[in-house]
């Protein structure tokens, strides 16, 4: 089960950013600056998806993905929230390695997701107002045929003007939390934050020559 969210959850978060699926609202009003910036990339990038030859090959779907998400998303505020209380006691190298290896492996992730699923779509629900001027919660539902509509909410933080992604939850589900409860099980089994930033990096480094293979 909690692999299946975390699929999802790495699904949903760059769905709209990378215009894997057509958007629509549930309400008449204009879109609020965090929607705007969502449904204008998923506009800019939609046309990706219809190229064939493209979303072969796989190195190039990567470096796109790579390209779409870091602008939008915040992994200087992801990668602390993930490791939890791992982050301080990790020195500044592991810490760079550590966002480092785990945007990396959200980005495969998606990126295979991108190549594989061309079948969703999502409805922009209404945007709360919030008693926090620099967050907010953008929430949406992503339906596929033939299975129960997902909530799909975007935490965005506004950060030097831009809004950023830096959670989602799925069905109530934190990305965050769900990642943070993996990794810190991974450090206790393996006796250190390092040891498991090696095993992450190793992964990472297979399966994208796995796919470029």
């Amino acid at each position: 089960m909690q692999n299946q969210i975390k699929h999802y959850a790495i699904l949903g978060l760059f769905i709209l950013l990378i215009g894997l699926v057509p958007v629509t609202k549930a309400f008449p009003e204009d879109l609020q600056p965090p929607q705007k910036i969502i449904q204008s990339v998923s506009e800019q990038l939609k046309q990706k998806l219809q190229d064939k030859v493209f979303t072969k090959d796989f190195a190039q779907v990567t470096q796109f993905v790579n390209g779409v998400i870091d602008p939008h998303t915040d992994f200087n505020k992801i990668a602390p929230l993930v490791l939890g209380k791992h982050w301080k006691a990790a020195t500044t190298d592991e810490q760079e390695r550590f966002k480092h290896e785990f945007q990396i492996l959200l980005v495969r992730t998606y990126s295979r997701a991108f190549v594989e699923y061309n079948n969703w779509s999502m409805t922009l629900l209404p945007l709360e107002t919030s008693t926090e001027p620099t967050k907010t919660i953008v929430k949406t539902k992503v339906m596929q045929p033939g299975q129960q509509p997902i909530d799909v909410n975007y935490r965005m933080l506004l950060s030097r003007g831009e809004w950023k992604v830096y959670d989602i939850m799925i069905d109530g589900v934190s990305l965050v939390t769900n990642y943070r409860a993996t990794f810190s099980d991974e450090i206790q089994t393996k006796g250190s934050l390092s040891a498991v930033i090696d095993a992450l990096a190793k992964r990472n480094t297979e399966a994208l020559a796995a796919k470029d293979s």
